[in-house]
Order: C-alpha cells, then structure tokens, then sequence
C-alpha cells in the first residue's frame, strides 16, 4: 500500500496531519461540553489536549503501523466569508479490525462552523480515499443514536443506516443507543 499523498484539499478545506500546535488549536473544540456529551471521553484540558495531539501526530496513514489516518480540518486560505485559515475539526479514518478491506470512519466539527456544509466536504474526501487509493469494501460510522447532526451527515454523504443498537454502551454514568451506518465501495454513486 502506497503512502497517501497528503494535505488533502477540496474547494475550501485543506485535511492534513497534526502538528504539536494543533493542541491549542483543538482544545476550543473539544473542551465544550456540547461536543464532548457524545464522545467516548470527557471534555479536554489542556494536558489532555496535548496528550491527544502526540498519539495523533502518529496517525498518518492506514499503511503505517498506527493502522489510521487522523486529519485536521482547517478552512482553506482565502474564503470569502473566513479570514486567512481556521482549524474547525477533525476527521479519521482507522481499520475496525485486523482486515485491510473494512474501516471506520469519525468526524468532529466546532459546531460554530456547522451549516455550511465544511463536515460534508470533509467526508465525502476522506470517503474517496478510503475507497480509491486504499482500496476498501467497507467503511463504517457509529454514533451516539442522540448525535442527531452527525447522524444526519451520514445520510447526506451516502451511508446507510444499518444498525440501531438499544441501550448498549454505558457512557457517562448512562446507557446510550448506538447507531451504525456503513457504506460498501459499490454504493458511491453519491459520495
């Protein structure tokens, strides 16, 4: 497996590795209690920012032996309506098993940058790579059943809803619902 030609770039997204600073530049993000609720893991401080940061400088491409693709979502220089370059989130991609055809992929957004279609773009690039330079059969998007925004977003890029599991992961002190969604290399016509 060749090594991914990175940053990737749409119309207004540059998607590239993690740097050191991109600590400071995430913790906005994920400090906010409404990002966090439907995460696995609490809302970040700084050391756990930082923390985070480092084990995902690593994740630079499904080839290498970290095994997942972690991206910074930064708008691209330029854009109208945004000065200069924002980072807004982040999107990865990982295998889910020791399979080399099945993967997982995870989004998050700064909801101040929701509703312009930027967690879209993101998607449907990183979908494209999974599927033509990695060659994948199969990739996959759980969520929080809750996670309304996000469930949305895999509709709207192709993925079809196949699971909805009742109350099984205890999460911060209770029981959630699941939801899974999943997209075969054959259903792109969308994406």
């Amino acid at each position: 497996m060749e090594p991914l030609e990175l940053p990737l770039t749409t119309d207004r997204l540059r998607l590239r590795t993690y740097v050191e600073s991109d600590a400071e530049a995430q913790l906005p993000i994920f400090s906010r209690e409404d990002v966090a609720r439907f995460l696995l893991e609490d809302s970040w401080t700084a050391e756990v920012a930082r923390t985070k940061i480092v084990e995902r400088m690593r994740r630079t491409g499904l080839e290498t032996e970290s095994r997942a693709l972690a991206l910074v979502i930064e708008t691209a220089d330029g854009l109208d309506d945004i000065a200069g370059s924002h980072v807004i989130g982040n999107i990865s991609l990982w295998f889910d098993s020791d399979s080399q055809e099945k993967a997982e992929i995870g989004w998050i957004l700064d909801p101040a940058a929701g509703g312009h279609g930027f967690a879209t773009e993101a998607a449907i690039a990183v979908l494209n790579v999974a599927f033509d330079h990695y060659g994948l059969h199969r990739v996959v998007a759980q969520m929080d059943a809750r996670n309304t925004s996000s469930a949305k977003l895999a509709r709207r890029i192709g993925m079809r809803e196949e699971a909805h599991l009742r109350k099984d992961w205890w999460s911060k002190g209770e029981w959630t619902d699941t939801l899974i969604f999943g997209m075969l290399s054959t259903d792109r016509q969308t994406a």
